[in-house]
């Protein structure tokens, strides 16, 4: 299924485009966007990715998953064609920031679709290896992620910051007439949906039932600290550190690179390593490097890329492994924990991505501060974890 492997390459790039663009958008050269108001670029983004994952499940039933599939790329294809088109009203300021709203509010609705497709997809494909199989995917997810800020520093010292946005939209065009023939998306979504009938008592799911809440808070968590380093890495340089753009580039590559990372090695040694102890270890590991961006000197740059470093190695697997997780956990729910998940991981996105600006303005904290604060996020989270995978009768992730 290379397909579904390029789309989701495809739509980490696309995801992190606006994030690595936000040196641009907030420099005054540009589009100079007040921090309050670059985080509020993501509030449609957030909320129709939540509307989007939550709606998924149906629409799979009503339109098939490959028209759901379509749908989420033409969403992605038109956030990025209309973030090339804000180059050419920058100059009327309402306007751009108009065009921008339409573009997240568009990735937003892409997000949605797109990614628990691919996440459903994958683990009816691979039932027996669902962990690693929804590892890989979301590795090359974050490959895209971490590709993005450095095509954005490349493009930026071509004179064209607008390069990736304009790679991107022709990637997803090809995507889109690849994906229009045949229909093997929805053999796998059968196959998906056949799962649960036979996996319990019960069937098939249209509640959610009481276990899935944990997992759902544990999502919310997880994303309030991954969009906390993902959308706010290279204004941290540059507020923080005073950094230059390309240094700034660089913390957001290397957060997003390790990200990549990790679920790489994670998928590569889940044999001798269980995964659970990812849960168990990988949110003390986001809450040590939230510290260390807090504490490091303002002189000490390279204790910023350091502490994104260990971020990124920290996010790397908690979110496929989540969405494994609660596949195995809840078999007459399974059809729905891909959705489910990925809306309160918006909910946290949403969250970061907008909060930062409206709690600097009302208690006057810079950055270092909000980071520090976030520890307690990643603590949350890893107390969520460990209920999860030591819960009586909960089924051990990574074995059947």
């Amino acid at each position: 299924m290379a397909m579904v492997y390029t789309a989701g390459l495809a739509q980490g790039l696309g995801l992190v485009t606006f994030p690595a663009a936000s040196t641009i958008l907030t420099s005054p050269d540009y589009f100079a966007l007040t921090d309050t108001a670059y985080g509020a670029l993501f509030i449609p983004q957030a909320a129709l990715a939540v509307a989007a994952s939550l709606l998924g499940a149906a629409l799979y039933r009503q339109l098939g998953i490959q028209r759901v599939y379509l749908v989420g790329l033409a969403a992605d294809l038109g956030a990025m064609l209309l973030l090339v088109a804000s180059r050419f009203v920058m100059a009327e300021q309402g306007l751009t920031y108009g065009v921008l709203l339409v573009a997240t509010s568009c990735m937003g609705l892409g997000f949605g679709f797109l990614v628990p497709v691919l996440n459903t997809v994958v683990a009816a494909l691979f039932p027996r290896t669902s962990d690693k199989a929804v590892l890989a995917l979301n590795a090359l997810l974050g490959l895209g992620t971490a590709l993005a800020p450095a095509f954005v520093a490349l493009f930026v010292g071509l004179g064209i910051w607008w390069g990736l946005p304009l790679l991107v939209a022709v990637l997803l065009v090809g995507l889109l007439v690849a994906g229009r023939g045949g229909s093997s998306l929805d053999t796998a979504a059968s196959m998906a949906a056949a799962a649960p009938a036979t996996a319990g008592a019960h069937g098939k799911r249209h509640t959610a039932p009481t276990r899935f809440w944990p997992f759902a808070a544990f999502a919310l968590a997880y994303g309030v600290c991954e969009t906390l380093n993902g959308n706010w890495a290279s204004l941290y340089m540059t507020e923080h550190f005073h950094s230059g753009t390309s240094l700034a580039s660089l913390a957001l590559t290397i957060f997003w690179s390790l990200v990549t990372l990790g679920r790489i090695v994670f998928a590569s040694i889940g044999r001798w390593v269980p995964e659970r102890l990812a849960w168990q270890v990988l949110p003390f590991v986001i809450a040590a490097a939230f510290l260390a961006c807090a504490l490091a000197p303002p002189s000490e740059p390279w204790l910023g890329l350091a502490g994104f470093a260990l971020a990124g190695l920290g996010c790397s697997a908690l979110l496929p492994l989540a969405i494994s997780f609660g596949q195995a956990q809840l078999p007459g729910f399974s059809a729905s924990v891909a959705g489910g998940l990925i809306a309160f991981y918006q909910v946290g996105y949403g969250l970061a991505a907008f909060g930062v600006g409206p709690v600097q303005g009302a208690t006057g904290a810079g950055l270092g501060e909000v980071f520090g604060g976030a520890v307690v996020v990643a603590l949350l989270a890893a107390a969520l974890g460990l209920f999860i995978v030591r819960r009586p009768g909960a089924p051990v992730p990574g074995r059947t």
